[in-house]
C-alpha cells in the first residue's frame, strides 16, 4: 500500500509490513462485522462499522506519521516522505469504510 524508492527499485509496503499491530487490529475488526452480520445484530454492526472508518483514518495518519518520521533525522524524513507514496489500496480501504458506514440505516416505521 506504500511505495517506496529505495536507490534505483520501487519496493512496496503493505499494511502488515508497515505495522503488523494495525493489520491484524483491522483484520480482527472485519472478523467481527462479519460474524454480527450473519448473526444479525445489526446494532453492533453499526457500531463496527462506525469503528472501522475511525480506525481507517487513524491508520492512514498513522503510517503517513511513521513514513515521515522514520529516522529521526530530518534531513533523512525528509527524502523518504517525499518517496513514500500512497497506492490506490488506500482509497479502495476507504471507500468500502465508508460504504460500510451507510450501508445499515435505522429503519423507523411509519405510522
Amino acid at each position: 500500500m506504500l511505495k517506496v524508492k529505495i536507490i534505483i527499485d520501487w519496493v512496496n509496503w503493505s499494511l502488515y509490513k508497515t505495522d503488523p499491530r494495525l493489520f491484524l487490529i483491522t483484520y480482527a475488526i472485519a472478523a467481527m462485522m462479519v460474524l454480527c452480520y450473519f448473526i444479525r445484530q445489526l446494532k453492533a454492526f453499526r457500531l463496527l462499522s462506525i469503528l472501522m472508518f475511525a480506525w481507517v483514518l487513524v491508520m492512514a495518519a498513522a503510517v503517513y506519521f511513521k513514513s515521515t518520521h522514520y529516522f529521526g533525522l530530518k534531513f533523512a524524513d525528509n527524502i523518504l516522505g517525499k518517496a513514500i507514496h500512497f497506492q490506490w489500496g488506500w482509497i479502495i480501504l476507504l471507500i468500502g469504510a465508508i460504504l460500510l458506514l451507510f450501508s445499515v440505516k435505522k429503519e423507523r416505521l411509519k405510522v
